[in-house]
């Protein structure tokens, strides 16, 4: 091929004439067109390669252009919010006054196994509560105690307790009279009435320093013997079973 040329690897212009046989490797195939630049690897171009990522992880997409200057909440009110609750308190003690800022509430023990040996003042006294020591519940709402009827008492520890509390409040207690000319059973008398001070704080706090006093017994054989799984299971057979037994005994007496 006359006139024809050859580029080489180093991009040279060759004569293809007289040059058979020649040693020369990049001559050998001189009709190839030289490879694309799109096909050249980035390595020999001195760029480093990017590898895809691997696993299942999350696909970067940070957030940096959210202005966080322009909300940002300086304390510098706190003092003058602090004043302005003080005040707040100060007023509706004086809106309620003669009567206590805080109502009575009982003495509970807490939840779960862990934490039931510890005590703590609970939402209300419970209807039993109430009617051992001689409070009407709707008495009980309008004299300051607490009253939740949903609650119910799981030991007679805890109940007397809680009456021991509803006596001492009831003891201290300085009922005004709706009416001053006729006093009702159970008012405070004028001069009680006088020398009558309003009450700021938790009524009858929980005394936690006081600790639970461990009794020691020795463990006798119907200790031993007593199955205290087999007794529950027993006497919940018998509670389930009671009012189909009366049923049956009814039927029994009519026939």
């Amino acid at each position: 091929m006359e006139g024809a040329a050859c580029f080489g690897a180093s991009g040279g212009r060759r004569s293809p004439s007289g040059l058979e046989g020649s040693s020369w490797p990049f001559l050998t195939n001189c009709l190839t067109p030289p490879p694309l630049a799109s096909t050249l690897s980035l390595s020999r171009l001195g760029a480093t390669t990017l590898a895809m990522v691997k696993h299942n992880n999350v696909i970067p997409n940070q957030h940096f252009h959210k202005h966080w200057q322009e909300r940002v909440r300086v304390p510098f009110g706190k003092a003058a919010q602090k004043k302005a609750r003080r005040m707040k308190r100060a007023a509706k003690a004086a809106a309620m006054a003669p009567r206590p800022t805080q109502l009575l509430r009982p003495e509970v023990h807490c939840q779960t196994q862990r934490y039931s040996s510890k005590v703590r003042l609970g939402r209300g006294f419970t209807l039993a509560e109430l009617k051992a020591a001689g409070i009407a519940p709707k008495m009980a709402r309008t004299i300051g105690i607490c009253v939740d009827k949903r609650r119910t008492n799981k030991s007679e520890e805890a109940l007397q307790a809680n009456v021991e509390r509803l006596k001492t409040y009831k003891s201290k207690l300085v009922l005004f009279p709706r009416r001053t000319s006729k006093a009702k059973a159970g008012d405070a008398s004028p001069e009680e009435v006088a020398a009558a001070t309003q009450y700021s704080g938790v009524i009858l706090p929980v005394d936690q320093s006081k600790d639970a006093e461990v009794e020691f017994a020795e463990v006798t054989e119907e200790m031993k013997t007593f199955g205290a799984r087999s007794s529950i299971r027993v006497a919940r057979n018998e509670h389930k079973l009671v009012g189909r037994r009366i049923s049956i005994a009814k039927a029994k007496a009519a026939n």
